[in-house]
C-alpha cells in the first residue's frame, strides 16, 4: 500500500491538524457546493462522534467559507480543516469530491473511497472501526443513498492546476525566482530589470512557464546551448520562460528552442552578430509541416504583422539571446542605429506555392522534417519592384541590379542575400523553366563589374584601395568579379500573397567564416 505525503492543515479556531498521526486516520476532500458532500456531512459527523475517539479525522474543505457554511448548516462538530490553498487536495491527487482515504496506523493507504457508493462505504468504514478497536457501528446505512457521483475537485480546475502543479515539490522548474510586491507593478518590474527589448512582456509565472514546458517532451533542465557572450546555460526551462516572455504558444517551444541552437553555433557566430557596429540581426525560416500547425502565415503580409507565431517566435529567440547571453544595446550590443529586424523576423516558406525545392531540402533535409534556418541580415526586407518582366532573364536581371546595392554597389564578394520571391514572380519565372540554378546565375551574370569599376576614386572611397589596383595589369583590372563569392550565396524561398509584383530581399551580414554563416536545426518534439 502506498505511504501517503504528510500534511499540517488548520481548522477554523486556529487548531493545528498533523498527519501522519500513528493512528488510524480517515482522510476526506468536500467542498460546500458538491450536492454529494452536503448529503455526506451528517454520516461524517456521525462518524467522528463514534470514532473520533480512536481514529484520527482530517476532513478538509477546499474554501474557508464554504467550510464556515456546512458547519453551520449541520451543526458539525466534526472540525473541517482549511485547504483553500489546495495544495493537499493536490497532493493527494483529488480529482471528485467527495474523496475518502482510509489509512492505517502505519500511514499507509488502505482504501479510497470516491463519490457515495454506499455499501463500499459501509464495508471500509466499519473495517476501520474494528482496526481501531471501536466496536461496530450504529448508523442508519439506508437512510443514504445507494450511489451519487461527486463533484468535479478545485485543484483540477484549469484556472488553478497549474499554479498548483509549479508549486508542487517535483515541479519541474529550477530558475531562479523573482518575487513582485504587493505594490509593484509586474510589468513595470520587468523593464526595470532589463528583461525588455522595450516593449511589454508577458509576466512568466510559474503557471505559464509549465504551460509552455508542455509544448516539448524535452527535460526542462536539459541545456539546448550555450549563449554568447556571457555563455549563459540555456536549459528548456529558461527558453520556455523567454517564450511566455515573448507571447508564445506552448506549441511555438520546439521552433524557438531550434532557432537558438542555430544561431548559437560556431557558425553562425550570434556574438558577432549582435556585436557588431552595423546593426545585424537573425532572421529565421521556418519549414516543413510545423509552419501548418502552427498557423504561421505564409502569404499575404508575411513579413509583417498580424501572426502571432510568425512574430512571437522571432522575439522569443531574442529575448532569450539578450536575457541568457547579455547581448543588450550598450553592453556588447553596439549597432549604431539598431534594426527592426532586432524586434523580431520569423516566416515561414509557402512550399505549396514554390516549383522549386524548398530551403531546407536544398540544405539536405527530408521534405517531411520540420526545420529553421537562421540567416545573419544587416538590413531588409528591401522591396524589389518590376511589374514590366515577362522573362525569366529579365525578372532575375532586375533581381541582380537591385543586390547590388548589398552593403554597397563596391562590395563584390563580403555578403550573401536572402530573397523571398512573391507568387506572382514565380510565375514568371515558371513560363520561362526559370530554377533556382537559372535565377542565381543570371543575378551573377548582371551584376558582374570589372575589378577595375571596383576601385576606390574620386566619387567614392569605398572599393578596392587605389595601390592594389596600380599594381594590377589591365587584363586583371577587366576581369569581371560577380557580386557574390559563391552563387549559393543567394537563398531563394517563396513567400507572399498572390497579388503583386514585388519580391523582397535581405541583405546580409560579413558572410563566411570571419562573419556568419546559415545554419539549419530540424526541430524535435
Amino acid at each position: 500500500m502506498p505511504q501517503l505525503p504528510p500534511f499540517l492543515l488548520q481548522d477554523a479556531q486556529g487548531g493545528r491538524h498533523s498527519f501522519p498521526s500513528d493512528r488510524p486516520a480517515l482522510i476526506g476532500f468536500v467542498k460546500e457546493d458538491c450536492p454529494t458532500c452536503d448529503a455526506v456531512m451528517p454520516l461524517l459527523e456521525g462518524l467522528y462522534a463514534a470514532l473520533g475517539s480512536a481514529v484520527d479525522f482530517f476532513v478538509a474543505g477546499q474554501t474557508a467559507a464554504g467550510n464556515q457554511l456546512l458547519t453551520a448548516r449541520h451543526g458539525l462538530t466534526l472540525p473541517l480543516l482549511d485547504d483553500s490553498s489546495l495544495k493537499v487536495s493536490f497532493a493527494y491527487d483529488v480529482e471528485v469530491v467527495p474523496t475518502l482515504c482510509v489509512v492505517g496506523a502505519d500511514g499507509q493507504l488502505q482504501e479510497r473511497l470516491v463519490g457515495l457508493a454506499r455499501d463500499e462505504w459501509r464495508r471500509a468504514l466499519e473495517g476501520l472501526a474494528v482496526a481501531a478497536e471501536a466496536g461496530p457501528l450504529a448508523l442508519d446505512w439506508e437512510s443514504y443513498p445507494q450511489w451519487r457521483p461527486g463533484c468535479g475537485s478545485r485543484s483540477v480546475d484549469p484556472a488553478v492546476a497549474d499554479r498548483l502543479r509549479a508549486q508542487a515539490e517535483n515541479s519541474p522548474l529550477r530558475a531562479r525566482r523573482i518575487e513582485v510586491g504587493d505594490a509593484d507593478d509586474a510589468f513595470e518590474l520587468m523593464y526595470d530589470l532589463g528583461f525588455s527589448d522595450g516593449l511589454p512582456l508577458v509576466p512568466p509565472t510559474p503557471e505559464r512557464v509549465l504551460r509552455m514546458l508542455e509544448g516539448t517532451g524535452r527535460d526542462a533542465q536539459e541545456v539546448v546551448a550555450v549563449v554568447p557572450p556571457n555563455m549563459g546555460e540555456a536549459t528548456v526551462e529558461k527558453v520556455a520562460i523567454n517564450a511566455v516572455l515573448a507571447g508564445c504558444r506552448p506549441e511555438y517551444l520546439p521552433v524557438v528552442i531550434a532557432g537558438l541552437q542555430a544561431v548559437c553555433t560556431d557558425d553562425f557566430n550570434i556574438h558577432g552578430v549582435m556585436a557588431t557596429t552595423m546593426g545585424a540581426s537573425p532572421v529565421l525560416v521556418v519549414n516543413g509541416p510545423v509552419r501548418h500547425r502552427l498557423g504561421m502565415n505564409m502569404q499575404l503580409g508575411v513579413l509583417g504583422q498580424g501572426n502571432r507565431a510568425n512574430a512571437s517566435i522571432g522575439r522569443a529567440l531574442r529575448l532569450a539571446i539578450r536575457n541568457l547571453g547579455g547581448a543588450v544595446p550598450g553592453g556588447t550590443e553596439r549597432s549604431t542605429f539598431g534594426n527592426p529586424m532586432k524586434f523580431t523576423m520569423c516566416f515561414p516558406e509557402w512550399e505549396e506555392r514554390s516549383p522549386w525545392p524548398p530551403l531546407h531540402v536544398e540544405r539536405g533535409f527530408a521534405p517531411e522534417d520540420s526545420v529553421v534556418t537562421a540567416f545573419a541580415m544587416s538590413s531588409g526586407p528591401v522591396l524589389m519592384v518590376d511589374q514590366d518582366a515577362r522573362s525569366g532573364a529579365h525578372l532575375a536581371g532586375s533581381f541582380g541590379l537591385c543586390l547590388e546595392s548589398a552593403l554597397h554597389p563596391r562590395a563584390h564578394f563580403a555578403t550573401e542575400a536572402l530573397m523571398v520571391v512573391s507568387p506572382e514572380h514565380v510565375d514568371t519565372f515558371v513560363r520561362d523553366d526559370y530554377g533556382k540554378a537559372e535565377i542565381r546565375a543570371r543575378i551573377q551574370e548582371v551584376s558582374a563589374r570589372p575589378i577595375g569599376e571596383l576601385v576606390a576614386d574620386e566619387v567614392s572611397a569605398v572599393g578596392l584601395k587605389r595601390a592594389a589596383a596600380a599594381a594590377m595589369d589591365a587584363t586583371a583590372l577587366a576581369r569581371q568579379l560577380p557580386k557574390f563569392r559563391r552563387a549559393e550565396d543567394i537563398h531563394i524561398v517563396v513567400a507572399g500573397a498572390e497579388a503583386g509584383k514585388f519580391s523582397a530581399a535581405f541583405h546580409g551580414w560579413v558572410t563566411g567564416e570571419v562573419g556568419s554563416i546559415p545554419v539549419s536545426q530540424k526541430m524535435e518534439d
